[in-house]
């Protein structure tokens, strides 16, 4: 159990600093984009925190989902969301040094995006394998519950049949109720 806390808890704080790292990285990179590409000085710094917040936001609920033993193919919408953040902040790192042909700037510029897109599609598979190693859940089923099978034929089985459910005893019948016949009036 200790084992299993210390690697969920390192797998979560890794993941934390490299999507801090890749938002005080990249933060520098969008406003400077911002500012070549014409966008006023007042709005410029916000646009990276847009897209790192929602890297975060995204990154704690899959690790909150995939802790709880939800299956990936329910976090698709998360995770390809996810996954479109870390495109954006790859496209918003690596656009302004391609623009002026620091080609090499480039190349250094895309290695926190990178590694962020790689966690997001790792971290919570991570995740929820570990959980699923030391919290073996049942799976989850939708629908009705499976109907009983049917007993089998007195020829095949000597034993009384047994049901798993057995059937309500039926209330006793009620009397019927005595037609209503009007007392005969008596003088006064």
């Amino acid at each position: 159990m200790a084992e299993e806390r210390f690697t969920r808890h390192t797998v979560t704080a890794v993941m934390a600093v490299i999507a801090a790292l890749a938002f005080v990285f990249s933060f520098g990179n969008v406003w400077a984009l911002a500012l070549r590409l014409g966008v006023p000085r007042p709005i410029a710094p916000l646009i990276a925190p847009m897209v790192d917040l929602s890297v975060v936001g995204l990154l704690v609920a899959l690790r909150f989902l995939a802790l709880r033993g939800v299956p990936a193919h329910e976090l698709k919408a998360g995770t390809g969301l996810l996954h479109l953040c870390g495109v954006l902040t790859l496209a918003l790192n690596t656009a302004e040094p391609l623009l002026t042909g620091h080609y090499g700037r480039a190349c250094l510029d895309t290695v926190a995006p990178l590694l962020l897109l790689g966690w997001g599609r790792v971290g919570p598979a991570f995740l929820a394998q570990f959980h699923t190693a030391t919290h073996p859940t049942p799976p989850r089923t939708w629908g009705p519950p499976p109907r009983p099978s049917p007993p089998l034929p007195p020829s095949v089985s000597r034993s009384p049949t047994r049901h798993p459910h057995p059937l309500p005893l039926r209330p006793p019948p009620l009397p019927s109720p005595r037609p209503f016949r009007p007392r005969p009036s008596c003088p006064r």
